[in-house]
Protein backbone atom coordinates (compact mmCIF):
# COMPACT_ATOMS: atom_id res chain seq x y z
CA UNK A 1 0.00 0.00 0.00
CA UNK A 2 1.42 3.36 -0.96
CA UNK A 3 1.86 6.12 1.59
CA UNK A 4 -1.03 8.53 1.84
CA UNK A 5 -0.82 11.98 0.26
CA UNK A 6 0.87 14.67 2.31
CA UNK A 7 -0.92 17.39 4.27
CA UNK A 8 0.46 20.92 4.44
CA UNK A 9 0.53 22.10 8.04
CA UNK A 10 2.83 25.10 8.23
CA UNK A 11 0.16 27.73 8.94
CA UNK A 12 -1.04 27.90 12.52
CA UNK A 13 -4.74 26.89 12.53
CA UNK A 14 -7.42 27.97 14.95
CA UNK A 15 -7.54 26.17 18.26
CA UNK A 16 -9.55 22.97 18.42
CA UNK A 17 -9.87 22.95 22.18
CA UNK A 18 -11.82 24.87 24.76
CA UNK A 19 -10.49 25.14 28.30
CA UNK A 20 -11.71 24.00 31.63
CA UNK A 21 -9.94 24.14 34.96
CA UNK A 22 -7.10 21.65 35.16
CA UNK A 23 -5.01 20.98 38.22
CA UNK A 24 -1.64 19.72 36.91
CA UNK A 25 -0.11 16.96 38.96
CA UNK A 26 3.26 15.33 38.65
CA UNK A 27 3.05 11.97 36.90
CA UNK A 28 3.44 9.02 39.19
CA UNK A 29 5.09 5.70 38.40
CA UNK A 30 2.44 3.88 40.42
CA UNK A 31 0.41 2.77 37.44
CA UNK A 32 3.51 1.81 35.48
CA UNK A 33 4.66 -0.18 38.50
CA UNK A 34 1.39 -2.07 38.49
CA UNK A 35 1.92 -2.95 34.85
CA UNK A 36 5.06 -4.89 35.64
CA UNK A 37 4.81 -5.34 39.41
CA UNK A 38 4.08 -9.02 39.04
CA UNK A 39 7.30 -9.69 37.15
CA UNK A 40 7.07 -12.58 34.74
CA UNK A 41 9.69 -15.28 34.73
CA UNK A 42 10.49 -14.76 31.08
CA UNK A 43 10.06 -12.29 28.25
CA UNK A 44 7.00 -14.01 26.85
CA UNK A 45 4.95 -13.69 30.04
CA UNK A 46 6.04 -10.08 30.45
CA UNK A 47 4.89 -9.37 26.91
CA UNK A 48 1.53 -10.96 27.69
CA UNK A 49 1.05 -8.71 30.73
CA UNK A 50 1.65 -5.51 28.75
CA UNK A 51 -0.51 -6.89 25.95
CA UNK A 52 -3.42 -7.42 28.35
CA UNK A 53 -3.07 -3.83 29.55
CA UNK A 54 -3.08 -2.59 25.97
CA UNK A 55 -6.19 -4.58 25.10
CA UNK A 56 -7.95 -3.19 28.19
CA UNK A 57 -7.11 0.40 27.22
CA UNK A 58 -8.33 -0.11 23.67
CA UNK A 59 -11.64 -1.57 24.82
CA UNK A 60 -12.10 1.43 27.13
CA UNK A 61 -11.34 3.83 24.28
CA UNK A 62 -13.94 2.19 22.06
CA UNK A 63 -16.62 2.76 24.69
CA UNK A 64 -15.66 6.41 25.08
CA UNK A 65 -15.54 6.86 21.31
CA UNK A 66 -19.12 5.72 20.93
CA UNK A 67 -20.31 8.10 23.65
CA UNK A 68 -18.39 11.07 22.22
CA UNK A 69 -19.65 10.49 18.71
CA UNK A 70 -23.23 10.49 19.94
CA UNK A 71 -22.76 13.66 21.98
CA UNK A 72 -20.76 15.50 19.31
CA UNK A 73 -18.41 16.65 22.09
CA UNK A 74 -15.56 19.08 21.52
CA UNK A 75 -12.05 18.32 22.78
CA UNK A 76 -11.11 20.16 25.96
CA UNK A 77 -8.07 20.67 28.11
CA UNK A 78 -8.57 18.16 30.90
CA UNK A 79 -9.63 15.34 28.59
CA UNK A 80 -7.88 12.01 28.90
CA UNK A 81 -5.88 10.79 25.93
CA UNK A 82 -8.68 8.39 25.01
CA UNK A 83 -11.31 11.13 25.21
CA UNK A 84 -9.21 13.49 23.10
CA UNK A 85 -8.67 10.88 20.38
CA UNK A 86 -12.34 9.91 20.37
CA UNK A 87 -13.36 13.53 19.86
CA UNK A 88 -10.73 14.62 17.32
CA UNK A 89 -9.63 11.68 15.22
CA UNK A 90 -11.85 9.91 12.70
CA UNK A 91 -9.26 7.17 12.25
CA UNK A 92 -9.91 4.53 14.92
CA UNK A 93 -6.87 2.49 13.89
CA UNK A 94 -4.58 5.47 14.36
CA UNK A 95 -6.16 6.20 17.74
CA UNK A 96 -5.58 2.58 18.74
CA UNK A 97 -1.91 2.88 17.83
CA UNK A 98 -1.45 6.16 19.76
CA UNK A 99 -3.05 4.64 22.86
CA UNK A 100 -0.81 1.58 22.60
CA UNK A 101 2.28 3.76 22.36
CA UNK A 102 1.07 5.77 25.34
CA UNK A 103 1.04 2.57 27.41
CA UNK A 104 4.62 1.85 26.39
CA UNK A 105 5.74 5.41 27.21
CA UNK A 106 4.25 5.15 30.69
CA UNK A 107 6.18 1.95 31.36
CA UNK A 108 9.42 3.36 29.94
CA UNK A 109 9.07 6.42 32.21
CA UNK A 110 9.03 4.18 35.27
CA UNK A 111 11.90 2.07 34.01
CA UNK A 112 14.04 5.16 33.40
CA UNK A 113 13.31 6.41 36.92
CA UNK A 114 14.31 3.11 38.50
CA UNK A 115 17.36 2.35 36.34
CA UNK A 116 20.54 1.38 38.14
CA UNK A 117 23.40 3.41 36.65
CA UNK A 118 27.02 2.32 36.80
CA UNK A 119 30.16 3.70 35.23
CA UNK A 120 29.28 2.55 31.71
CA UNK A 121 25.52 1.96 31.48
CA UNK A 122 22.10 2.28 33.11
CA UNK A 123 20.26 -1.04 33.35
CA UNK A 124 16.87 -2.33 34.45
CA UNK A 125 14.93 -5.58 34.51
CA UNK A 126 12.57 -6.79 31.79
CA UNK A 127 11.26 -10.23 32.67
CA UNK A 128 14.42 -12.01 33.82
CA UNK A 129 16.73 -10.03 31.53
CA UNK A 130 19.07 -7.29 32.67
CA UNK A 131 18.98 -4.69 29.89
CA UNK A 132 20.34 -1.24 29.23
CA UNK A 133 17.40 1.16 29.49
CA UNK A 134 17.56 2.12 25.80
CA UNK A 135 17.31 -1.55 24.76
CA UNK A 136 14.49 -2.10 27.23
CA UNK A 137 12.61 0.87 25.79
CA UNK A 138 13.21 -0.56 22.32
CA UNK A 139 11.63 -3.89 23.32
CA UNK A 140 8.61 -2.25 24.93
CA UNK A 141 7.86 -0.08 21.90
CA UNK A 142 8.07 -2.99 19.46
CA UNK A 143 5.79 -4.95 21.78
CA UNK A 144 3.24 -2.13 21.93
CA UNK A 145 3.16 -1.94 18.13
CA UNK A 146 2.61 -5.68 17.86
CA UNK A 147 -0.31 -5.56 20.28
CA UNK A 148 -1.87 -2.59 18.51
CA UNK A 149 -2.62 -4.90 15.53
CA UNK A 150 -2.55 -1.89 13.17
CA UNK A 151 1.19 -1.68 12.47
CA UNK A 152 2.74 -3.48 9.50
CA UNK A 153 6.40 -2.42 9.64
CA UNK A 154 8.45 -0.85 12.41
CA UNK A 155 12.09 0.05 12.82
CA UNK A 156 14.19 1.93 15.35
CA UNK A 157 17.63 3.41 15.80
CA UNK A 158 18.52 0.18 17.58
CA UNK A 159 16.98 -2.02 14.84
CA UNK A 160 17.05 0.04 11.62
CA UNK A 161 15.92 -2.82 9.37
CA UNK A 162 12.08 -2.79 9.28
CA UNK A 163 10.47 -5.66 11.20
CA UNK A 164 7.04 -7.13 10.43
CA UNK A 165 4.65 -6.33 13.31
CA UNK A 166 1.86 -8.49 11.89
CA UNK A 167 -0.77 -5.79 11.54
CA UNK A 168 -2.04 -3.57 8.72
CA UNK A 169 -2.52 0.16 8.32
CA UNK A 170 0.62 1.97 9.45
CA UNK A 171 4.40 1.81 9.64
CA UNK A 172 6.33 3.34 12.53
CA UNK A 173 9.91 4.54 13.05
CA UNK A 174 11.21 5.50 16.49
CA UNK A 175 14.16 6.50 18.61
CA UNK A 176 13.48 4.48 21.78
CA UNK A 177 15.44 6.64 24.21
CA UNK A 178 16.95 9.82 22.84
CA UNK A 179 19.57 11.05 25.29
CA UNK A 180 20.24 7.64 26.81
CA UNK A 181 23.86 8.65 27.48
CA UNK A 182 22.69 11.32 29.95
CA UNK A 183 20.27 9.15 31.95
CA UNK A 184 22.93 8.66 34.62
CA UNK A 185 23.23 12.43 35.11
CA UNK A 186 19.46 12.60 35.72
CA UNK A 187 18.80 14.92 32.76
CA UNK A 188 15.49 14.79 30.92
CA UNK A 189 15.40 12.18 28.13
CA UNK A 190 12.67 10.97 25.80
CA UNK A 191 11.21 8.80 23.07
CA UNK A 192 10.50 10.02 19.52
CA UNK A 193 8.32 8.32 16.94
CA UNK A 194 6.69 8.98 13.58
CA UNK A 195 3.70 7.14 12.09
CA UNK A 196 3.31 6.75 8.32
CA UNK A 197 0.21 5.33 6.61
CA UNK A 198 0.78 2.20 4.57
CA UNK A 199 3.66 -0.23 4.42
CA UNK A 200 6.67 1.96 3.53
CA UNK A 201 9.44 3.50 5.61
CA UNK A 202 11.58 4.67 2.68
CA UNK A 203 10.62 6.72 -0.35
CA UNK A 204 8.48 8.83 1.97
CA UNK A 205 8.68 12.34 3.44
CA UNK A 206 7.95 13.73 6.88
CA UNK A 207 4.93 15.48 5.43
CA UNK A 208 3.41 12.07 4.68
CA UNK A 209 3.16 11.27 8.40
CA UNK A 210 -0.24 10.48 9.89
CA UNK A 211 1.07 11.35 13.36
CA UNK A 212 4.21 12.04 15.34
CA UNK A 213 4.95 12.18 19.05
CA UNK A 214 7.52 12.25 21.79
CA UNK A 215 7.47 10.94 25.33
CA UNK A 216 9.38 13.16 27.77
CA UNK A 217 10.78 11.70 31.00
CA UNK A 218 11.78 14.47 33.38
CA UNK A 219 10.36 16.08 36.54
CA UNK A 220 7.05 15.61 34.71
CA UNK A 221 6.24 12.78 32.33
CA UNK A 222 4.49 14.07 29.22
CA UNK A 223 3.27 12.69 25.89
CA UNK A 224 3.38 15.34 23.15
CA UNK A 225 1.64 14.44 19.91
CA UNK A 226 0.42 15.83 16.61
CA UNK A 227 -2.10 14.26 14.22
CA UNK A 228 -1.98 15.22 10.55
CA UNK A 229 -5.73 15.92 10.36
CA UNK A 230 -6.05 17.69 13.75
CA UNK A 231 -4.88 21.30 14.28
CA UNK A 232 -2.17 22.00 16.82
CA UNK A 233 0.37 20.04 18.83
CA UNK A 234 -0.95 18.63 22.10
CA UNK A 235 0.67 17.86 25.43
CA UNK A 236 -0.63 15.18 27.80
CA UNK A 237 0.57 14.88 31.40
CA UNK A 238 0.89 11.55 33.21
CA UNK A 239 -1.30 11.92 36.30
CA UNK A 240 -1.17 10.16 39.66
CA UNK A 241 -3.95 7.81 38.58
CA UNK A 242 -1.90 6.65 35.59
CA UNK A 243 -3.99 8.48 32.97
CA UNK A 244 -2.73 10.89 30.32
CA UNK A 245 -4.48 14.25 30.74
CA UNK A 246 -4.60 16.94 28.03
CA UNK A 247 -2.93 20.03 29.53
CA UNK A 248 -1.70 22.15 26.61
CA UNK A 249 -2.43 22.90 22.97
CA UNK A 250 0.12 24.85 20.92
CA UNK A 251 -0.87 26.48 17.62
CA UNK A 252 1.65 29.33 17.37
CA UNK A 253 5.41 29.66 17.84
CA UNK A 254 6.24 33.33 18.34
CA UNK A 255 9.44 35.34 18.44
CA UNK A 256 11.69 35.28 21.49
CA UNK A 257 15.38 35.33 22.34
CA UNK A 258 15.90 31.72 23.37
CA UNK A 259 18.47 29.51 21.64
CA UNK A 260 19.59 25.90 21.88
CA UNK A 261 22.72 25.33 19.75
CA UNK A 262 23.75 21.74 19.07
CA UNK A 263 27.04 20.51 17.61
CA UNK A 264 29.01 23.65 18.47
CA UNK A 265 32.17 21.86 17.32
CA UNK A 266 31.00 22.69 13.79
CA UNK A 267 31.76 26.37 14.40
CA UNK A 268 35.48 25.48 14.16
CA UNK A 269 35.30 25.03 10.37
CA UNK A 270 31.84 26.37 9.48
CA UNK A 271 32.23 30.17 9.61
CA UNK A 272 28.57 30.76 8.80
CA UNK A 273 27.47 28.72 11.82
CA UNK A 274 30.02 30.60 13.95
CA UNK A 275 28.52 33.87 12.70
CA UNK A 276 25.02 32.69 13.66
CA UNK A 277 26.11 31.69 17.18
CA UNK A 278 27.89 35.01 17.62
CA UNK A 279 24.68 36.78 16.61
CA UNK A 280 22.72 34.97 19.35
CA UNK A 281 25.34 35.83 21.96
CA UNK A 282 25.69 39.44 20.80
CA UNK A 283 21.93 39.95 20.85
CA UNK A 284 21.81 38.55 24.40
CA UNK A 285 19.70 35.48 23.64
CA UNK A 286 19.08 33.20 26.62
CA UNK A 287 21.02 29.93 26.28
CA UNK A 288 18.96 26.83 27.10
CA UNK A 289 20.72 23.65 25.98
CA UNK A 290 20.81 20.27 27.74
CA UNK A 291 22.42 18.03 25.13
CA UNK A 292 19.18 16.06 24.79
CA UNK A 293 17.24 16.73 21.58
CA UNK A 294 13.84 15.93 23.13
CA UNK A 295 13.93 18.53 25.96
CA UNK A 296 15.68 21.09 23.76
CA UNK A 297 12.99 20.89 21.08
CA UNK A 298 10.16 20.50 23.58
CA UNK A 299 11.02 23.84 25.22
CA UNK A 300 10.10 25.56 21.91
CA UNK A 301 6.61 24.04 22.21
CA UNK A 302 6.26 24.82 25.91
CA UNK A 303 7.67 28.37 25.78
CA UNK A 304 6.16 28.95 22.31
CA UNK A 305 9.34 30.68 21.13
CA UNK A 306 13.00 30.07 20.40
CA UNK A 307 15.34 28.24 18.03
CA UNK A 308 17.07 24.83 18.06
CA UNK A 309 20.01 24.25 15.71
CA UNK A 310 22.24 21.31 14.89
CA UNK A 311 24.55 22.15 12.01
CA UNK A 312 27.22 20.10 10.24
CA UNK A 313 30.66 21.10 8.93
CA UNK A 314 33.48 19.48 6.92
CA UNK A 315 34.92 17.91 10.07
CA UNK A 316 31.67 17.24 12.00
CA UNK A 317 29.16 15.47 9.79
CA UNK A 318 25.41 15.48 10.37
CA UNK A 319 24.42 12.83 12.90
CA UNK A 320 20.67 13.32 13.43
CA UNK A 321 18.58 10.73 11.61
CA UNK A 322 15.83 12.01 9.34
CA UNK A 323 13.48 9.05 9.81
CA UNK A 324 13.78 8.46 13.55
CA UNK A 325 14.24 11.98 14.92
CA UNK A 326 14.21 14.91 12.51
CA UNK A 327 11.00 14.24 10.54
CA UNK A 328 8.80 13.36 13.57
CA UNK A 329 9.96 16.41 15.51
CA UNK A 330 9.48 18.48 12.37
CA UNK A 331 5.80 17.54 12.28
CA UNK A 332 5.38 18.42 15.97
CA UNK A 333 6.95 21.85 15.44
CA UNK A 334 5.14 22.71 12.21
CA UNK A 335 1.73 21.56 13.50
CA UNK A 336 2.37 23.91 16.45
CA UNK A 337 2.77 26.84 14.06
CA UNK A 338 6.56 26.76 13.89
CA UNK A 339 8.99 26.07 11.07
CA UNK A 340 11.80 23.65 10.31
CA UNK A 341 14.76 23.73 7.94
CA UNK A 342 17.80 21.81 6.77
CA UNK A 343 19.19 25.14 5.54
CA UNK A 344 17.28 25.20 2.28
CA UNK A 345 13.92 23.49 2.76
CA UNK A 346 11.52 22.21 5.41
CA UNK A 347 12.75 18.91 6.83
CA UNK A 348 9.23 17.57 6.15
CA UNK A 349 9.96 17.82 2.41
CA UNK A 350 13.15 15.73 2.53
CA UNK A 351 12.71 12.27 1.03
CA UNK A 352 13.79 9.35 3.23
CA UNK A 353 16.00 7.33 0.87
CA UNK A 354 17.44 5.01 3.51
CA UNK A 355 16.67 4.46 7.18
CA UNK A 356 20.10 5.82 8.16
CA UNK A 357 19.77 9.13 6.27
CA UNK A 358 21.16 12.00 8.36
CA UNK A 359 20.75 15.76 8.16
CA UNK A 360 21.40 19.08 9.83
CA UNK A 361 18.32 20.83 11.15
CA UNK A 362 16.81 23.91 12.76
CA UNK A 363 13.40 24.27 14.43
CA UNK A 364 11.84 27.52 15.57
CA UNK A 365 9.73 30.57 14.76
CA UNK A 366 9.44 31.93 11.22
CA UNK A 367 11.89 34.80 11.69
CA UNK A 368 14.44 32.56 13.39
CA UNK A 369 14.33 30.06 10.52
CA UNK A 370 14.68 32.90 8.00
CA UNK A 371 17.77 34.10 9.89
CA UNK A 372 19.14 30.55 10.03
CA UNK A 373 18.79 30.01 6.27
CA UNK A 374 20.05 33.47 5.30
CA UNK A 375 23.10 33.25 7.55
CA UNK A 376 24.12 29.77 6.42
CA UNK A 377 23.25 30.01 2.71
CA UNK A 378 22.69 33.69 1.87
CA UNK A 379 18.93 33.50 1.23
CA UNK A 380 15.74 32.04 2.67
CA UNK A 381 12.82 30.41 0.90
CA UNK A 382 10.55 31.91 3.58
CA UNK A 383 11.63 35.52 3.04
CA UNK A 384 11.18 34.99 -0.71
CA UNK A 385 7.61 33.85 -0.12
CA UNK A 386 6.93 36.85 2.12
CA UNK A 387 8.35 39.26 -0.47
CA UNK A 388 6.21 37.74 -3.21
CA UNK A 389 3.10 37.96 -1.05
CA UNK A 390 3.64 41.63 -0.24
CA UNK A 391 4.42 42.59 -3.86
Amino acid sequence: MAAASSASTTVAPPSTCTSRNVTSQLGSPACSLRMLSSRATNLRSSCTLLGQRLESSIVSRKAQSTSSSVNGARAELGDTLEEFLAKTSKNKELSRLMVAMGEALRTIAFKVRTASCGATACINTFGDEQLAVDLLANKLLFEALQYSHVCKWACSEEDPTPLDMGGEGFSVAFDPLDGSSIVDTNFTVGTIFGVWPGDKLTGITGRDQAAAAMGIYGPRTTYVLALADVPGTHEFLLMDDGKWQHVKETTEIGEGKLFSPGNLRATFDNPEYEKLINYYVGEKYTLRYTGGMVPDVNQILVKEKGIFTNVSSPSTKAKLRLLFEVAPLGLLIEKAGGYSSDGKQSVLDKVVVGTDDRTQVAYGSKNEIIRFEETLYGSSRLSSVLSAASA
